[in-house]
């Protein structure tokens, strides 16, 4: 069975050619409306990627559909990986390094996209934004909270453009659920439920570790965590979490089941579920849920059965008139060169780090933690 990566990997063949089909329409309050594609830029982006791990298909897929993105370069540790990159039609051209250092002293780039290992994330973003360069990273941003300080720090201080490889919040089915929370369709938020489960695979060795991983609940939680935060509008205000391994000594440290429960600001509750146990003979790698319920209804969206919504006032339907699908790199470049507001701030991607990371940290000294 075939690891995330590697079912990102198949996924470029397909999705190479492929442009993303445009930005949602509608504006969210205090924000502008995303440009819609082709994305028009001032001059040509060139464009590095550090590791290739994770969800750089992101930036590939703009690359792909707009000539003024330019991938440029490629700083890869694996010598496999690397002839693997040099036989992709969207990488071919790009300059290979060992060494992501290289490769910033010896580049002239506008943008970094760091999508290597977990362990190294925090000290790569810092390097580059040391020098000036926009980043877009792979989650988690840091594994401990010190880090993650420091890294914010950093790109503040140095005042670089930056964003954080959460795609989901550019699905068409959460734009819609955003929408129809922050519309008041189903009233207060007063407790949310999200899962992601994944099958297992071969999972590489620096994620069956601790210090090279960070754990389950800041590496795939976090996208659950953006979600409920952005489609409700709450805060979360404390959090209590329980994980572990059972079943499967041959992933060592890393877990394969976790479980955390918030607090919210208005003293409603959410809930994550996050597991690798879903079975090899499953339809799809994943099973993402998302449920958000109001004094006034529900909305729920699941891959089995789509989106729904029930209140007070209608009986249960399924939603089907979604909105377009956005993209998170092009929503970035749109916001960095064409002044536009992003759908993602660096503010909230700070704060949804250091909430998963104290989840983690609460799942580990088995304390309720504020946040």
């Amino acid at each position: 069975m075939k690891s995330d990566s590697l079912v990102r990997r198949d996924m470029l063949k397909t999705t190479a050619g492929i442009i993303a089909a445009g930005f949602a329409a509608g504006t969210q309050a205090g924000r502008s409306q995303p440009s819609q594609f082709p994305l028009r830029l001032p001059r040509t982006i060139r464009v590095g990627i550090i590791g290739l791990e994770g969800h750089y298909s992101e930036i590939l897929s703009v690359a792909s559909g707009s000539p003024q993105v330019q991938l440029v370069a490629i700083a890869e540790a694996d010598p496999m990986v690397r002839s693997k990159a040099s036989d992709d039609a969207l990488l071919k051209n790009a300059t290979l390094f060992a060494d992501y250092r290289e490769m910033l002293d010896g580049q002239k780039l506008d943008i970094v996209a760091v999508c290597g290992e977990n362990g190294t994330r925090a000290s790569i973003v810092q390097a580059c934004a040391e020098r000036k360069l926009a980043i877009v990273a792979e989650k988690p941003l840091a594994l401990t909270l010190a880090e993650l300080e420091l890294t914010r720090q950093k790109i503040i201080a140095n005042g670089v453009p930056f964003t954080m490889l959460l795609s989901m919040r550019f699905d068409p089915q959460y734009r819609k659920m955003h929408a129809i929370v922050q519309g008041g369709e189903i009233g207060e938020v007063v407790a949310m439920t999200a899962q992601k489960s994944y099958q297992l695979g071969e999972r590489p060795d620096w994620m069956k570790q601790r210090e090279t991983f960070g754990g389950i609940i800041p590496y795939i939680g976090i996208h659950m965590v953006d979600l409920m935060l952005w489609v409700s509008g709450r805060e979360f205000a404390e959090a209590a979490a329980f994980q572990s391994n059972v079943g499967y000594p041959g992933i060592r440290e890393m877990e394969n089941n976790a479980a955390v429960i918030f607090r919210l600001d208005n003293r409603g509750t959410a809930t994550v579920r996050l597991d690798y146990l879903r079975p090899a003979t499953a339809p799809t790698h994943g099973d993402d849920r998302l449920r958000i319920a109001g004094t006034k209804g529900v909305v729920e969206y699941q891959d089995s059965s789509g989106l729904t919504l029930v209140t007070h006032d209608s009986k249960p339907e399924q939603v089907r008139a979604l909105p377009a699908a956005g993209s998170l790199f092009g929503d970035f470049l749109d916001a960095v060169y064409n002044g536009r507001q992003p759908l993602l701030t660096p503010g909230e991607i700070f704060r949804v780090n250091e909430i998963v990371l104290k989840a983690r940290d609460a799942a580990e000294s088995r304390t309720i933690v504020r946040l």
